[in-house]
């Protein structure tokens, strides 16, 4: 499925430039208001449906009434299954595959289907960290970042452990510690509840409208989900920024920072995701650049991946609801396969 509208450009300081305009299509707009102007885009007001089954729409103020305006322009629409002879998935909830540059959706499964996402959550974390944050700022942690919930992943973060945004989000998306995401959380907006307000706002910002998020790190929680195709949404948000593609690119990562008492913690961790670490080798006209786990036994296996193919052209796949790690990597290979 192919994007049609003309393509527009947005520049933002320290943010990747190439692959991502910021233009948005709307793939389906039934709405029956007046159209509004500005700023050369046409926009409708809206009522908005939270349980609309395809994000298809941005919303966005004007004279503080909610209204779309295209969606899209430089992005793949997903409004159906999407076969692909070459890609053979099974044994998953949702799968999907973008071409970014041809602005194609090879391959689609339930793409829209809301589903936990587990920790693939913190990318929508760390885009809002970014977003409203700096890497240098000085982060501190508050009691909450004392986790109890069994198998959760944590990196041994302690009350009043100090360290920066930088360390944080690189523990966070490499390690997917859940204590760093909240200690992010609370540093940027002040709360928990105040940084997930945000998150909410800016994935309706981005058009990812089928997803809700409740808490920063994606344990498991009712009402928190996301669909593969607002994954891919967020996903291609966040990849603008410099900081954000350095980091998921990383197989390993080595920091210090410092405890409550005044002393230091060195602390070295490995990328959880096994394409980068060498546990899993990708088809050999695949190079993955880096990507996002997430596993938790409400979400399964979950794994979403920037790569590029022999001819250097980059592909967003996603895969969500796994039912082991082992199958994960096989059908994410398989997936990949269709990139040829």
């Amino acid at each position: 499925m192919k994007c049609t509208n003309e393509k527009t450009e947005r520049k933002k300081s320290g943010q990747v430039k190439g692959w991502h305009g910021k233009g948005r299509f709307c793939a389906v707009l039934l709405f029956c208001a007046a159209a509004l102007t500005g700023c050369g885009a046409e926009k409708y007001a809206m009522p908005y449906d939270s349980n609309y089954p395809v994000s298809s729409f941005k919303l966005v103020s004007v004279d503080d009434v909610q209204v779309a305006e295209p969606f899209a322009v430089d992005l793949c629409v997903v409004d159906k299954d999407v076969s692909n002879s070459a890609a053979s998935v099974a044994d998953v909830a949702s799968a999907a595959l973008f071409d970014i540059n041809g602005k194609n959706t090879l391959y689609a499964r339930n793409a829209n289907e809301q589903l936990d996402p587990a920790s693939l959550t913190k990318i929508m974390t760390a885009l809002v960290a970014l977003k409203h944050g700096s890497p240098d700022q000085l982060l501190r942690a508050s009691d909450n970042v004392l986790i109890t919930e069994p198998g959760a992943q944590l990196c041994g973060i302690k009350p009043g452990d100090t360290m920066t945004l930088d360390q944080a989000l690189h523990i966070m998306l490499l390690n997917s510690a859940n204590d760093a995401a909240v200690m992010i959380a609370e540093g940027v907006s002040g709360s928990v509840s105040a940084f997930v307000d945000l998150m909410n706002q800016e994935a309706l910002a981005l058009g990812a409208t089928n997803c809700h998020f409740t808490n920063p790190n994606g344990l498991t929680e009712e009402g928190h989900y996301m669909t593969a195709y607002d994954l891919y949404l967020i996903f291609v948000e966040a990849i603008q920024y410099d900081l954000f593609n350095e980091i998921i690119q990383m197989s390993s990562y080595s920091t210090t920072y410092t405890l409550s008492d005044g002393s230091e913690r060195t602390l070295e961790i490995n990328n959880t995701n096994q394409y980068l670490t060498g546990n899993v080798q990708a088809p050999e006209h695949i190079t993955v650049i880096g990507g996002k786990t997430g596993t938790t036994k409400a979400a399964g296996h979950c794994l979403i991946l920037l790569s590029r193919n022999s001819s250097g052209n980059p592909y967003i796949s996603v895969i969500m609801n796994s039912d082991s790690t082992e199958n994960l990597y096989k059908n994410m290979s398989e997936l990949l396969n269709a990139t040829q």
